[in-house]
């Protein structure tokens, strides 16, 4: 089984550096695992590569939705595995680059989804319960049926919440449950996934904060302003960071100032989170850098951890 070349880390770490230099290297192409940046029009809030910043390098998953539009990881999963497939039909090297980890695991195999009937309803009736109420009492209400799920969730995720809640709606088993059967099942792919993020939690937050001043320069407001003045917009598009935390400026005239604070302490209570999620990982090589980011050296790294998957592939 050919080993999938995966960049993972928290938001702000250098993901779409790497990623690029090493598509540059090994003549691949880049398949997004990022929940948000499969909308179009949210740019600067998610961080999306600049046509600058892709150096020509094809990028797939990116833009393939309206705001209005809901998206599952089952879904992600068909889609970018035929992105995938697609790279490896044409001898590029396929790079999986992003930080939502649900949406990696999809696609690996390590979470099969199984059939099962949708009550629309049901979903609709958790997502207006979230929008009016937020999550906590939803959580709790996960944490009933399936508590270790609802461990591994904060009330803010409403998202995976509701999800949780609707596979235990839908099959009376908790969602833990099924996806402990789907990773007995053989993966997709042989994972060779590199995790890049400075040592010192101190560094990180400064790269948010720092990234947070540089979208509001570059133009995030406006950005905010246009997304939340569609007529439609999915429950994860109105969840995003770096969007919602916009909302008491632009309707009620509220500060800029704590809008803005508030959005770099979500980012960074976000980037903790992620952390927590690939740390957990076993298979993850990490790359730690330190406050003065010594790229080159990132870059070798990365090189002889894909060599090395590829060598042990070849081998077995």
């Amino acid at each position: 089984m050919q080993p999938l070349l995966c960049i993972v880390g928290p938001t702000a770490s250098g993901k779409t550096a790497l990623s690029v230099a090493l598509a540059k290297e090994l003549d691949g192409e880049i398949v997004s695992a990022d929940s948000m940046q499969l909308y179009r029009g949210m740019d600067i809030g998610t961080a999306k590569a600049t046509r600058e910043e892709r150096q020509g390098i094809p990028h797939y998953m990116l833009d393939i939705l309206d705001p209005g539009e809901s998206y599952s990881a089952a879904q992600y999963a068909e889609d970018a595995r035929k992105c995938v497939e697609d790279i490896l039909a044409r001898g590029k090297v396929p790079i999986v680059a992003g930080g939502t980890g649900l949406y990696l695991n999809a696609l690996l195999g390590r979470i099969r989804f199984e059939e099962e009937e949708r009550d629309p309803a049901y979903r609709q009736a958790l997502e207006a319960e979230a929008e009016a109420e937020g999550g906590a009492g939803l959580l709790a209400r996960l944490r009933e049926v399936d508590p270790e799920s609802a461990a591994k969730l904060h009330e803010n995720d409403h998202k995976r919440i509701i999800r949780a809640l609707e596979s235990f709606h839908a099959t009376g088993e908790p969602l833990s449950v099924v996806n402990a059967r789907g990773r007995e099942q053989p993966l997709n792919y042989r994972p060779c996934i590199i995790g890049i993020a400075p040592e010192k939690r101190e560094v990180l937050y400064s790269r948010i904060d720092r990234r947070v001043n540089e979208m509001i320069r570059g133009g995030l407001i406006e950005e905010a302003r246009a997304l939340f003045a569609r007529p439609v917009l999915s429950s994860t598009a109105r969840q995003a960071i770096g969007y919602k935390e916009l909302l008491p400026y632009l309707e009620d005239g509220a500060p800029l100032e704590p809008c803005v604070e508030l959005l770099k302490q979500n980012t960074r209570r976000y980037a903790k989170r992620q952390l927590t999620w690939f740390r957990n990982d076993p298979e993850v090589h990490w790359i730690w850098y330190d406050q003065n980011v010594n790229f080159r050296l990132i870059l070798q790294n990365s090189r002889e951890i894909f060599r090395d998957c590829v060598i042990m592939d070849t081998s077995t």
